[in-house]
């Protein structure tokens, strides 16, 4: 498969993006008071509308609140919000990665949530504040081609990839948010200096750029690249459009490391809100048995609450050799910009 067979398997890919869950599934009783008119919500999201569409407008259906959703990238979005301050229409900020959160938390735009909001997750998923708390979670993998490698073919840290061994036969997405978190993870576990030695050890090896996650496995498939640095859960939406002849596959490193990382897109409410309990309400939704089933069975990504399960494809959480490291301590997105940037990696 070729570049244009690659853009044809991405449009097929968008089109046919996750149905909602089931429309008769229980609505949780603690987020409907038919004693008061339901309200509006405005939420900001860094997440695609392809993946929490349908969950959004779930939580329409099950509330009678009306929410108005601006999508966008985490970075644009958390842009967004710093621009406009207390002027600013948004209730909730809903953010692929802790270091957009971060961002708008320094500044003192998200509100303290209440402890029976942020006790519902672990406590490596939230802020330690109680600012903002995680609604999944993603992991970090190496997608391959499996037409021409094997896992045994991989390498066990993602450091390895500096070995001259991967030139040209790299991807990777700088501009992504979970890559650029990633980044972040590196600069916490093994240090600016390691982390630029990896940052330029991938450059020396020529890798190919893409503008996000998916392009990345499809290129994989097509043998335009070897391996990929993306999220698990793009590989099983192509799986689940074009089955299981789709040539490609996830690897989790053995060595654990950033290269492991198990991240969380989470949300906060914004300080000047003016619908501060549905925000709540809309955080309890995501965090209730039909909204962590949602994000287990229809896009593929960890629950976070107890009691729901993982999608049966998907590596147990706890199988994976993920390194102990905070969501908290991942909000320095600014310092990983500013390396990126200076490496001229991001311009």
């Amino acid at each position: 498969m070729r570049r244009s067979s690659v853009i044809a398997a991405v449009v097929f890919f968008v089109l046919g993006a996750f149905t909602a869950c089931a429309q008769d599934e229980p609505k949780p009783a603690d987020i409907i008071d038919a004693a008061n008119p339901p309200g509006s919500l405005v939420v900001y999201s860094g997440r695609s509308e392809s993946l929490v569409g349908p969950i959004v407008a779930q939580f329409e259906d099950a509330t009678g609140i009306d929410v108005s959703a601006k999508y966008g990238s985490t970075a644009e979005i958390a842009a967004t919000l710093l621009e406009e301050g207390e002027n600013s229409p948004a209730d909730v900020f809903f953010a692929q990665d802790p270091g957009g959160l971060g961002a708008v938390a320094k500044d003192g735009m998200l509100s303290t949530l209440p402890n029976e909001i942020t006790d519902l997750t672990p406590q490596w998923a939230r802020s330690p504040e109680g600012l903002w708390v995680g609604v999944s979670g993603r992991a970090r993998v190496l997608v391959y081609n499996s037409e021409t490698l094997s896992e045994a073919d991989l390498p066990q840290s993602i450091f390895d990839l500096t070995n001259q061994q991967w030139r040209g036969r790299i991807g990777w997405a700088p501009t992504n948010g979970s890559f650029q978190a990633m980044v972040t993870a590196m600069r916490v576990l093994w240090g600016e200096e390691k982390t630029t030695e990896w940052l330029k050890g991938i450059q020396a090896n020529e890798p190919t750029s893409y503008p996000n996650n998916t392009t990345q496995v499809a290129a994989a498939a097509a043998g335009e690249i070897d391996v990929g640095l993306v999220n698990h859960y793009y590989l099983h939406r192509f799986l689940q459009e074009e089955g299981d002849a789709f040539p490609a596959r996830n690897y989790h490193p053995t060595a654990g490391g950033p290269g492991s990382l198990v991240m969380v897109a989470g949300a906060g409410i914004l300080q000047t809100s003016k619908n501060q309990e549905n925000g709540e309400k809309f955080l309890k939704f995501m965090l209730s048995q039909v909204g962590q089933q949602y994000f287990a069975g229809q896009t593929y990504e960890y629950p976070l609450v107890e009691g729901v399960l993982t999608n049966r494809l998907l590596t147990p959480i706890d199988e994976i050799n993920r390194p102990n490291v905070d969501m908290a301590d991942l909000v320095d997105l600014e310092g990983t910009q500013r390396l990126l940037r200076e490496l001229g990696i991001l311009e």
